[in-house]
């Protein structure tokens, strides 16, 4: 009785998936890692910061009315003189305002009569965020309470902050009432940018500016995230073609 020996026919499909595996399993892996980066990087920048809209030029030039930032949380803990910040204080009429914090618990800020030039703790700030140069409006002299902060428009004459509210509190606001640190400009797309730091306070002892919060690396990754997407798909696409058009040959 003669034995029957059956070989098993290679299959070209499961032949050419072996030979894709390694190519699959890179692409897989890209894929998921960009989808990681694209998702994660939104999802900082959805937890970690809201949207606001500037209504008027009181900030400028540093922002500019109807600009839209976007401002990292926070309970005014973190706040330092330099940082820009969205507030709202019952006694300013409850409404949302953004502004420049120049003076924090403890410290004394004053202009004077001569060159009205702004000091904190007696000693004169160097303002290069200014709308203009020269007189910057009334003299005064403040003494900050603890837990508390003087906050002015960089556009000294156009806007209606602590200078306006003397009389309560010596126009200084709790730091609780801070909500937001703003980080950047994103719209209009053309001054889209990052809210630079400044130096003008550092001769000034404690209280320095908030560093960065994590937004530039949140963004940056997000980008990286769907450029990874898009470059695999497309390179995984033109293989796949180029693979088709061998076997057709």
């Amino acid at each position: 009785m003669s034995s029957v020996v059956e070989r098993a026919t290679d299959n070209p499909s499961a032949a050419a998936c072996r030979r894709r595996g390694p190519a699959a399993v890179v692409q897989g892996v890209l894929l998921g890692l960009g989808l990681v980066l694209l998702v994660g990087g939104f999802a900082v920048i959805a937890v970690s910061y809201r949207p606001y809209s500037i209504p008027t030029a009181s900030m400028a030039p540093t922002l500019q009315a109807q600009d839209t930032v976007l401002a990292r949380k926070s309970d005014g803990s973190d706040v330092g003189r330099g940082d820009v910040v969205v507030f709202r204080d019952q006694a300013w009429g409850g409404e949302l305002m953004v502004k420049r914090v120049v003076a924090v618990g403890g410290d004394t800020v004053a202009v004077g009569e001569g060159d009205l030039r702004l000091t904190v703790n007696g000693k004169p700030v160097d303002e290069p965020y200014l709308a203009g140069a020269g007189a910057q409006g009334a003299s005064f002299s403040v003494e900050v309470p603890p837990g508390r902060l003087f906050l002015l428009g960089d556009n000294r004459l156009g806007s209606l902050d602590s200078r306006v509210h003397l009389e309560t509190d010596g126009g200084t606001v709790p730091a609780t009432e801070v909500q937001a640190r703003v980080e950047a400009t994103v719209l209009p797309f053309g001054r889209a940018a990052l809210l630079s730091g400044t130096s003008a306070f550092e001769a000034i002892d404690g209280h320095r500016p908030a560093g960065p919060g994590p937004l530039e690396p949140a963004f940056w990754a997000s980008v990286v995230g769907a450029a990874t997407i898009v470059v695999t798909s497309a390179v995984g696409g033109v293989a796949g073609l180029a693979r088709r058009r061998r076997r057709s040959a």
